[in-house]
């Protein structure tokens, strides 16, 4: 097997399948392990190591209570987090385009180690493949405050954590066969919305050319807001709101006084906005990593150096109705009370009841929030994107007939293992509606397609936005299908958008 010379020391994969021709290296330290003296600090070089590293299992993953079919869970004492894998051509000499690919998971849960990211299919496009683990939850996106003298303990460590995995791709993917000029960093749900991060700030300029977004959320937190959350969490873990508190409790302890500030918040339908879905970490305008949200900075111009392919799904929430992640609104009164929450006329609820004819109230909320979370903000991103002078390109997913023949739901996640092209892994079959029929195989080929050629040229296949010929691409809607997004945008531009803190 190819050994691979690194930075840190020369390490060794293992094939991804026998006949795949595709050799995997998986939990390749990219920093530090952030805990003991680096707690709350950001990311640190890894440390060298002598001989060959055998690189043949996933690292372990970042604290956090979610358990994940078919992925590993967190085990308290597991420090080495900050990992990196990489899927690459055995024998690859040519310097191929490289994806990146950062996970979602509302910033508390999930792992580069999960089946529907595994690279290999990607990889056999022509690619390069890498996926990472980062800080989540209190350890990546907590607010630690620092008292006279202290060292400041940085805000986003999670997205500093990025930085430092796409650094250490600029110096060493040459070595795996990728070209660190043609680099694309991608996401989906709170990954894509760091990938918007990345775009904006300072710190990660030039390690990247090109970026995926896909079903971005509407979500970053000022630095007030974070302020009071690490009081929430501080006060649920028993310890003081400072430095010296928070590090004297363990990132279990941690872990688990946040989930319980989010049960507190579900279960009171009082508690406004956090009440529908309490993600309460996400990306901090702190004024040094982000200068402001990245909706607003990239409406300002910011990235339009990078090209940007953006995709939604048409019916993303209803995924998180289903796995009992949101409220549950099924009267009037409570979705009058959802919209007053947010902002949003009792006119604007009517418009989507209108283009909705005979829904029950909790569809009719499940459009509205997913729209207002995802949908929306996805598609303005990519529409600020093209206004400011960038490259940028829109889908949307709209596969709504599984492999069987059943009607399936277009909703949050599914497009991910079409584009990875990851469809027989049997822990997505609950996303996509059950085993794949000769129909999704053709989609997952057009859409890996649609990302290799992007990653390679910057052209997924259709025209970008703001040119006369621009469209917005739809995958897997039936022929004939109608899927009214336009029309629910049109509202939304009438009625103004609020921007979410998490």
């Amino acid at each position: 097997m190819t050994v691979y010379t690194t930075g840190s020391g020369p390490v060794r994969g293992r094939r991804a399948t026998a006949e795949s021709g595709i050799v995997a290296v998986l939990g390749i330290p990219y920093a530090a392990p952030p805990f003991g003296a680096g707690r709350f600090r950001a990311p640190r070089p890894a440390a060298a190591w002598g001989g060959v590293r055998d690189c043949t299992a996933f690292g372990p993953v970042a604290p956090q209570s979610a358990e994940l079919p078919g992925a590993p869970t967190w085990s308290p004492g597991d420090e080495d987090i900050l990992t990196l894998n990489i899927w690459t051509p055995e024998g690859a000499r040519d310097a191929l385009p490289v994806i990146v690919w950062i996970h979602g998971g509302s910033y508390v849960f999930g792992s580069s180690a999960q089946p529907d990211f595994d690279g290999a299919a990607l990889a056999g496009q022509g690619l390069v493949v890498v996926t990472l683990n980062y800080r989540l939850g209190f350890e990546g996106f907590g607010h630690v405050p620092a008292a006279d003298g202290e060292d400041i303990c940085p805000d986003n460590r999670g997205l500093l954590d990025q930085i430092a995995a796409l650094e250490w791709v600029r110096d060493n993917i040459a070595a795996f066969g990728g070209d660190p000029g043609r680099v694309t960093v991608a996401g989906q749900s709170s990954g894509a919305t760091a990938v918007a991060c990345l775009m904006v700030t300072e710190r990660a300029r030039g390690l990247f050319h090109r970026a995926v977004a896909h079903s971005a959320v509407n979500a970053c937190a000022s630095s007030a807001a974070a302020a009071r959350t690490t009081a929430e969490v501080a006060a649920e873990a028993g310890v003081s709101p400072s430095r010296a508190g928070l590090l004297s409790a363990s990132p279990e302890e941690l872990v688990a006084a946040s989930d319980r500030v989010v049960d507190a918040y579900r279960r009171d339908p009082r508690s406004g906005q956090r009440h529908y879905d309490p993600a309460v970490y996400g990306p901090v305008v702190d004024g040094d990593t982000l200068r402001t949200d990245p909706l607003t900075a990239i409406a300002e111009g910011a990235g339009r150096e990078v090209d940007l392919m953006v995709c939604h799904a048409t019916e993303e929430y209803w995924l998180l109705d289903a796995v009992g992640g949101s409220a549950k609104i099924t009267t009037d009164e409570q979705l009058s009370s959802f919209a007053a929450d947010f902002g949003l006329s009792a006119e604007f609820v009517d418009g989507y009841r209108a283009l909705m004819p005979g829904a029950p109230v909790l569809d009719v909320f499940l459009a509205v929030y997913g729209d207002l979370l995802f949908a929306e903000y996805s598609s303005r991103l990519a529409g600020s994107h093209g206004r400011a002078g960038g490259t940028a390109y829109l889908a949307r997913f709209d596969r709504r007939s599984g492999g069987q023949g059943q009607p399936v739901r277009a909703w949050h996640c599914a497009d991910v293992p079409f584009a990875f092209g990851t469809l027989d892994e049997e822990s997505v079959h609950f996303l996509i509606g059950g085993p794949p029929g000769p129909a999704d195989r053709v989609l997952s080929a057009r859409m890996t397609r649609a990302w290799t050629d992007f990653a390679a040229t910057g052209d997924p296949g259709w025209p970008p936005l703001g040119t006369s010929a621009g469209a917005v691409m739809v995958w897997g809607a039936e022929e004939g299908a109608e899927a009214p997004a336009e029309a629910f945008r049109e509202l939304w531009r009438t009625a103004g958008y609020p921007l979410l803190e998490p």
